[in-house]
Formats: C-alpha cells, sequence, structure tokens
C-alpha cells in the first residue's frame, strides 16, 4: 500500500541557488500531520520557477518509504 504526505512549500529563489552551488541535497519537509520527510532537492526541479519553489506538493511513497513521486498540486 502506498503512503501520501501533503504539504506546502516555498523556496525562494536565492535559496534554491544555494542548494545548486553547495554540498546540500536534501530539503526537509513538514507534511500536513506534522511527519518531517527528507527528500532529495532533486525532485523539486521540475517546479522550481523564476521566484523558487511555491505550491503545494502530493509525495507519494512505497509502505517501505522509497519514493514513488512528487507532484504539485496546486
Amino acid at each position: 500500500m502506498m503512503q501520501q504526505y501533503f504539504f506546502s512549500m516555498t523556496v525562494s529563489a536565492e535559496q534554491c541557488q544555494r542548494f545548486y552551488r553547495a554540498d546540500t541535497k536534501y530539503l526537509l519537509v513538514t507534511a500536513d500531520d506534522g511527519k518531517k520527510i527528507q527528500l532529495l532537492f532533486k525532485h523539486f526541479r521540475p517546479y522550481i520557477d523564476s521566484l523558487g519553489i511555491r505550491g503545494r506538493f502530493r509525495l507519494t511513497l512505497t509502505k517501505e518509504a522509497a519514493f514513488i513521486g512528487l507532484e504539485k498540486i496546486n
């Protein structure tokens, strides 16, 4: 059975640039249920625009917590 988590995220364009330049590879998000989840920054790359990353997302994981997908839902 898959697990789904919903969260909102705002990361400025400047902060996104730091992820590209630095050794930092992960973002820590807090799902609506309060669970903290560490995700690879690369999963957010399709959602970066001139303002950075903004929006509401759905994260889908396997029951073993392996990444299936990240989808922007607004």
